[in-house]
């Protein structure tokens, strides 16, 4: 399985190739979760402008992403938002550093914009979580972003922990199939017992799985749907997870990809499944071809000796 890259590959490509030979420039294109991007010139070539559309930007905003946004990109936020649009940035191609680290941190902290909106709350409960280990206080408030049409991530400090649940759908009987497979492996993972697993897998958040049923943090939510096709995941994670800044950043980064990351999979798989149906059924026709029996044909003539066609 692969890990599915927090950044965007085209903001990053885009804002590269123009660095080296800027040029005119209008493009549109989305992002996992229904995600909008608008890049385009409007003034002049090396300057560019950003633009990101989010449907769940008024809950990230109540939860800090503007000031997220302000301590990462600082003067690039314009103050005149792209209409339609949520935020906007202005890149000045001719003000980026001239060595080539520098550059380089910069477009790949450009490309990183839609992880960063959506680290806003995970950053909110971190800090809060250590609020309430200090004070003695036991649980901090519930955030919810409604990210994507029926589904939702909901994220809660304690004093100990940040609990965060996922509400996925799953639209089809044979997903909903493997999706439960997939999601007992992660609950499975970091039971005792389970052979050639590394020791790190012991330090990896516990997983926790329930389908159609809601988790006790969320039961008393107004709204929850109670089906088969929805299913819950809740990863608990704990201090060691998100007490550094670079495992915290680390940690934001895939949690935040991990619907996406199961659902991709789900397709990957399907597909593998019907490459080697097709596969089998391939070899089955040669099979069949094979068994054919092969009729004799002979000639038929008349008394005169002439040959008989049949038409």
């Amino acid at each position: 399985m692969i890990l599915l890259e927090s950044h965007n590959f085209v903001i990053y490509s885009t804002l590269t190739e123009k660095a080296a030979r800027p040029s005119s420039l209008d493009v549109v294109f989305v992002d996992f979760d229904g995600v909008r991007f608008h890049m385009s010139t409007p003034e002049k070539k090396t300057v560019i402008q950003l633009s990101m559309s989010i449907r769940c930007w008024d809950e990230l905003a109540l939860y800090g992403a503007l000031d997220v946004l302000t301590r990462e990109y600082g003067s690039l936020i314009t103050a005149a938002t792209e209409p339609e649009y949520n935020v906007t940035l202005q890149v000045d191609l001719e003000q980026l550093p001239a060595d080539a680290e520098g550059r380089e941190a910069i477009l790949k902290s450009i490309s990183l914009m839609k992880r960063n909106v959506l680290g806003a709350p995970f950053e909110l409960a971190f800090g809060e979580q250590k609020k309430l280990e200090d004070s003695g206080s036991s649980r901090g408030q519930l955030m919810q972003i409604h990210y994507r049409d029926e589904e939702a991530i909901y994220i809660q400090a304690a004093s100990d922990r940040v609990t965060v649940i996922f509400s996925t759908v799953f639209r089809e009987e044979t997903d909903r199939i493997f999706g439960k497979l997939f999601l007992q492996e992660f609950v499975d993972a970091r039971r005792p017992g389970i052979q050639n697993a590394p020791p790190s897998i012991q330090n990896a958040p516990q997983v926790l799985y329930s389908n159609r049923d809601p988790p006790l943090e969320i039961r008393d939510l107004p709204g929850l749907r109670h089906s088969e096709d929805i299913g819950y995941v809740t990863f608990v994670l704990f201090p060691r997870h998100f007490a550094k800044s670079d495992v915290s950043f680390n940690t934001i980064s895939h949690i935040q990809l991990f619907r996406d990351y199961l659902h991709y999979h789900i397709k990957c798989c399907k597909a593998y499944m019907h490459s080697r149906m097709r596969h089998r059924v391939s070899e089955f026709q040669k099979v069949l071809n094979r068994a054919k029996m092969e009729t004799a044909t002979t000639e038929r003539k008349t008394v005169t000796g002439r040959t008989m066609i049949s038409r």
